[in-house]
């Protein structure tokens, strides 16, 4: 096995089949040139990974946060992004480094049993993230057409059509579609800011860490909302397997440039995904808050009351509108983790659309029967329930990431640094143990 190839050696089996082989080393990247033409070679799976980080899961515990304790939460929305940055970095890199999804890097150090196990919990994760999607996309078809929740629950199931037409366009055309919407809810909570005024120092204020978030046990129960709801398993998968889809280098030298590239591309990203968590938060604070009306804590109060309160027309349309598109994007971003956990654990390859169909079953049956049977106060507390799901599963994918980019003999030369490696463990142990503690809480 040549140098170049050492990665490879730290595994038990040696799969040799590519992720997403439809799509592998599709995208070109042009050789020698300039800074900026090669980051736009590699920018787009940062945008479709900060997809995860702003859908319709995060928006209840924002709202929440913001409503009854004004600004005092953005340090926990800025530092739930920080460990999502240091752990999408780690999974990029360990596609890049070793040409493996996570899926796929499971299966091939875990015994059978132990593999099959922790695809069982990715499953479950993408089943409630995809109820996520499910429920945002009809509150917000609700909110802006009046269709009954249960309508809108069914309109959903249409998007595998959508997703099917998009995929024979190529992978950067759901790329382009991924970063328009993105841009269109940044676009709707620029205007939501702008009309809310919010006092700039108190915001600044609400960005350092204080000490009342752990002692205040109602506000830390919402703080460990944020941070579970806000880092998505699904998205370490997918991640570590869309980035190989930029045809660089091989070798040593092509993984350094592309590791660096797809950094800033990640890191840029889920800095657009932090302003609008902070701007929902923001928003939320400024109209809820600081009116006596600190009891909103989901999304379709919310939008009821921002017209009303702000004394503008458009407030709630661009509520809605955005909903809907962080819905529909996270349905793109979803589908695609479900085929790379799929055919990486199990080295089982169906076609997409049936793919889609049965995760889309998976959510929509649950979805509509808590809608006939309790109405949409119902389906907003099986949303907050689905990131309790995915809370318990966030564990199965952080640590097996960290211990594959902390082992040398997996990583060669870029094994992490030791900073890295101590920051990693802790973020793991620190988010294991919040979504413990969030999990018991819950249920008991």
């Amino acid at each position: 096995m040549e140098a170049t190839n050492t990665p490879m050696k730290g595994w038990q089996r040696a799969s040799t089949d590519n992720s997403l082989p439809d799509v592998h080393s599709s995208v070109h990247v042009p050789k020698n040139s300039g800074f900026f033409r090669t980051l736009m070679a590699y920018f787009g799976p940062g945008l479709m990974v900060a997809v995860g980080y702003m859908d319709p899961g995060n928006w209840a515990t924002d709202i929440a946060g913001g409503a009854q304790f004004g600004y005092r939460l953005l340090s926990v929305v800025l530092i739930s992004n920080l460990f999502a940055i240091l752990l999408q970095h780690l999974s990029l890199k360990l596609g890049i480094v070793t040409g493996r999804d996570l899926a796929q890097a499971c299966r091939d150090h875990y015994s059978r049993p132990v593999a099959v196990g922790l695809w069982v919990l990715a499953e479950i994760a993408i089943a409630a993230t995809d109820l996520a999607e499910v429920i945002g996309s009809a509150i917000a078809l609700n909110l802006l057409f009046g269709l009954p929740i249960t309508v809108g629950i069914l309109i959903t199931a249409l998007d595998v059509l959508l997703l099917l037409y998009l995929q024979n366009k190529g992978f950067q055309t759901i790329e382009r579609i991924v970063a328009s919407l993105i841009f269109l809810i940044i676009g709707c909570f620029g205007y939501e800011l702008f009309v809310s005024r919010p006092a700039v120092g108190d915001v600044l204020s609400g960005l350092l860490p204080r000490t009342e978030i752990v002692t205040n046990p109602a506000m830390l129960y919402i703080a460990i909302g944020i941070l579970g709801a806000t880092v998505m398993p699904h998205n370490l998968y997918l991640h570590s397997s869309i980035v190989q889809t930029r045809d660089f280098g091989r070798d040593d030298e092509g993984r350094q440039t592309a590791i660096k590239f797809a950094t800033i591309d990640s890191t840029v990203s889920l800095f657009l995904a932090f302003f609008i968590n902070a701007a929902i938060l923001i928003l939320s604070a400024a109209t809820f808050h600081f009116s006596g009306n600190q009891h909103v804590a989901d999304i379709t109060d919310a939008h009821r009351l921002l017209d009303p309160i702000l004394g503008v027309k458009l407030a709630g349309i661009l509520f809605a509108v955005a909903l809907l598109a962080s819905g529909q994007n996270s349905t793109l971003t979803g589908t695609l983790a479900g085929q790379i956990v799929m055919e990486g654990f199990l080295e089982l390859r169906i076609k997409p659309w049936l793919r889609r169909l049965i995760t889309r079953l998976v959510a929509i049956v649950p979805a509509l029967i808590v809608a006939i049977l309790y109405g949409e106060q119902g389906t907003s507390e099986l949303l907050v329930f689905s990131q309790v799901v995915l809370s318990l599963q966030l564990s199965f994918a952080v640590f097996p990431l960290v211990s594959f980019t902390n082992d040398k003999l997996k990583m060669g030369r870029f094994v992490n640094p030791g900073w890295v490696k101590v920051v990693s463990w802790v973020v793991a142990v620190i988010i294991m143990g919040l979504n413990g503690y969030l999990l018991w809480d819950t249920l008991f």
